[in-house]
């Protein structure tokens, strides 16, 4: 049998008690996780209002590899609860069926005001999911707009952190306040994705160019 703490290490174990309600384990040995990431990555995400979907970018968030996922309450928010207890299962559900020996760590609902004054003193990357409006002879976009975060993450930050709004967007003065808190406006491409699709991008995305 093999456990894992979560944290990135697996245990081979043997069953010394086995009980329905409780059994105890032993040990045989520890096993470090040799794919464990050697960097940090945070989402920042709206959920939405369909918690369905925001589900499925809980178990993808895991499969892809993230350590803290932040669920934040904006302006243009549909849902302002949600139920962790719940989501955690999902989390500890897709960790143990992808064989991941990191589980993310989800943290409590909390205001995008919040959110900002809590990271202010972030050592690393942030970003935020932002892109100008279009105008009338701007459409159909030729090319992505703004900056692509596979451009703009440096190379080899040990912490990265990036904010994806919900479907409505985020308001001036959410862009107003990450902007002016260091957070860096990045695109994820031509398309206008869903919020969980905006997430699993991100995290696709910051695995793809970090990992190694």
């Amino acid at each position: 049998m093999f456990l894992s703490d979560g944290k990135g290490m697996f245990y081979e174990c043997i069953v010394e008690v086995d009980h329905p309600k409780k059994c105890q384990l032993k040990v045989v040995r520890s096993i470090a996780d040799k794919a464990k990431r050697n960097f940090h990555l945070t989402i920042a995400i709206a959920p939405t209002k369909n918690i369905d979907r925001f589900e499925w970018f809980l178990e993808k968030a895991a499969e892809i590899g993230c350590d803290v996922i932040i669920p934040i309450q904006c302006r243009h928010s549909e849902r302002s609860v949600i139920k962790t207890e719940r989501l955690v299962k999902v989390l500890v559900s897709a960790m143990k069926q992808c064989l991941k020996s990191q589980l993310p760590v989800l943290r409590e609902l909390i205001s995008f005001k919040e959110f900002i004054e809590s990271h202010k003193s972030f050592s690393g990357q942030k970003f935020i999911g932002h892109i100008p409006e279009l105008s009338e002879t701007e459409f159909p976009p030729e090319r992505p707009q703004g900056k692509l975060l596979s451009h703009a993450i440096q190379l080899k930050p040990s912490h990265v952190l990036i904010a994806i709004g919900p479907e409505g967007g985020f308001s001036e003065d959410e862009i107003g306040g990450a902007l002016k808190n260091d957070f860096i406006p990045i695109s994820l491409g031509n398309s206008r994705l869903r919020v969980e699709t905006a997430g699993i991008v991100a995290c696709s995305v910051a695995n793809s160019i970090l990992f190694g």
